[in-house]
């Protein structure tokens, strides 16, 4: 469930800071190849730093295709 939760959090972060929302409108609309492969090394990134669990977990639902495409409707709706 807090996979979840931190993903909820995560894209309304997006669409109240475009601070957050910039750069992952731009993550998520590289191809799938590439975006797999960035989300892999940012969350090992954040796994190794001790980031908190719920925003590791949220970043890396980003590595689903399906996910990552719902995610960029979601925030690319809320930058209008």
């Amino acid at each position: 469930m807090g996979e979840i939760e931190g993903f909820i959090t995560l894209l309304q972060a997006a669409c109240a800071d475009d601070k957050v929302n910039a750069p992952l409108a731009k993550l998520l609309s590289m191809p799938d190849g590439v975006r797999r492969t960035l989300v892999y090394s940012w969350v090992s990134d954040l796994v190794t730093k001790g980031a908190p669990r719920e925003f590791v977990e949220a970043i890396a639902c980003l590595h689903d295709d399906a996910v990552a495409e719902k995610a960029y409707e979601v925030i690319y709706r809320c930058r209008r």
